[in-house]
């Protein structure tokens, strides 16, 4: 039997754990006989012929690292149908049978794309948003989580020297989980999220009012990036309720950073379960975790879920953050 060729690209938004999941699928093609090449800057990478082999120690040490090695970018040439084809082509002249591909939605609807011209293709969800909606986890969302988390815990020392409320912008534009549990993490006051409705009045005068009255001086109110205006939300509390409100927006700080052990271990299981799946020949799939678990699906059936939000995680947020 001829030895089978896979390749391996990061697309989209870099994420934190990238590293260890192009480590797994190197390693775990190569030790299964396979030949890996990595593709660089995503599906440019493929139009391009921007390629390279892959060996064991090529992924040496780079599991601690943030960022992706094999770079990243967006495609927008690769949205047409002659591009995906001319990917497909250079894919067989290559030799090469699968592709894993980690990225989020945009990078599966073009693996997706890509396996319908006759290369199979496993996607890994990385992105720190948390926003895939056929998985309950994504790589790079823990380190996002806690970079976020760090970070606020440092403004809230500033809050509570000046007796000051401080409003910070945390990325998720369509999705508010690291709002969520960074806000819960830190004992903010509000949280304001993109899948929640709020009232200025309601969500954020009346709590920060009603925690005054049990003697606290200081607040901090997270808001995700999808609900913006924080700059606006700072100047409103400052005339409505006389104290001194500064905004941050923390940026593109979260994408950075080594990852956690968490996105580490996720980011290695997932690799390896692509792996396996292209080794038995199977493709248009996706990498997840469902219930905890490692699993996958296929990959039409994934794209066409809808997010659930964590409804039942944000009321206790809004009862404990008194």
């Amino acid at each position: 039997m001829a030895q089978k060729t896979i390749a391996v690209l990061t697309s989209g938004g870099d994420a934190p754990g990238m590293n260890a999941a192009v480590r797994a699928v190197v390693r775990a093609g190569i030790n299964r006989g396979m030949r890996v090449f990595g593709i660089y800057r995503g599906y440019n990478g493929l139009l391009n012929g921007d390629i390279e082999e892959m060996n064991l120690r090529s992924v040496s040490d780079i599991i601690g690292n943030g960022g992706t090695m094999l770079y990243t970018a967006r495609s927008e040439e690769f949205k047409k149908k002659e591009a995906q084809e001319r990917a497909a082509a250079f894919c067989r002249e290559k030799g090469i049978e699968g592709v894993v591909v980690i990225g989020g939605d945009g990078s599966f609807r073009g693996a997706r794309a890509l396996t319908a011209c006759g290369i199979n293709c496993v996607g890994v969800p990385g992105t720190i948003d948390n926003d895939i909606a056929c998985s309950e986890y994504t790589v790079g969302f823990d380190t996002a989580m806690n970079t976020a988390l760090e970070m606020v815990d440092r403004i809230r020392d500033t809050a509570q020297s000046h007796d000051r409320c401080s409003i910070v912008e945390v990325m998720g534009r369509r999705c508010g989980d690291i709002a969520l549990q960074t806000g819960i993490a830190t004992g903010a006051t509000a949280i304001l999220v993109p899948e929640v409705e709020y009232n200025i009045e309601r969500d954020v005068i009346t709590r920060i009012i009603n925690t005054q009255k049990t003697g606290k001086k200081h607040f901090i109110i997270v808001v995700a990036e999808g609900v913006g205006g924080v700059h606006d939300l700072a100047k409103y509390i400052e005339q409505r309720l006389g104290i001194e409100a500064r905004a941050t927006v923390l940026g593109h700080v979260q994408r950075g950073g080594s990852p956690t052990v968490r996105d580490r271990v996720v980011a290695s299981q997932m690799g390896y379960e692509a792996v396996s799946l292209l080794d038995k020949g199977l493709g248009n799939r996706v990498v997840v975790m469902r219930d905890g678990k490692i699993t996958h699906l296929d990959i039409n059936e994934a794209l066409d879920m809808e997010r659930v939000f964590d409804t039942k995680l944000y009321k206790v947020a809004m009862s404990v953050s008194i």
